[in-house]
């Protein structure tokens, strides 16, 4: 049975409970509430699914900010923490928002000093050292 028809019955269950009705008026109810919380359920999924973004997803990540697509705040990097809190963890919000596989959430000031600090450390080196 679907989960709307469920919650109709429900409802017309305890209005039955508290007044007396003909049985045309149980059918009738049930038939209403039953449509309606159908439509209201799928409007609530068509919403979800073309939620828009608070900033076009091409140009989110910047020089210095990187904006959530979700909420349109501003960050350095998106964390999974935040990203935990609209329930998306790094991959989902990629594909969400269309964004390719091996984009960093990152803002672009920032992976270039991360790069440029790992290429001076030079770990690759260091590592043939201790091998050879």
């Amino acid at each position: 049975m679907e989960d709307y028809l469920k919650e109709a019955l429900e409802i017309v269950k305890a209005q039955a409970s508290v007044r007396t009705m003909t049985e045309e008026e149980i059918t009738s109810m049930v038939k209403t509430l039953a449509s309606g919380i159908r439509v209201i359920s799928e409007d609530d999924a068509l919403a979800e699914e073309t939620q828009e973004a608070a900033v076009d997803p091409k140009k989110s990540i910047k020089e210095k900010t990187v904006t959530c697509l979700e909420c349109g705040k501003t960050f350095k990097i998106l964390t999974k923490r935040h990203l935990a809190l609209h329930d998306l963890d790094a991959i989902s919000y990629r594909e969400k928002w269309g964004l390719k596989k091996n984009t960093p959430l990152v803002c672009k000031a920032l992976q270039r000093e991360r790069r440029k600090k790992m290429n001076n450390m030079k770990l690759w080196e260091r590592r043939r050292k201790n091998e050879g």
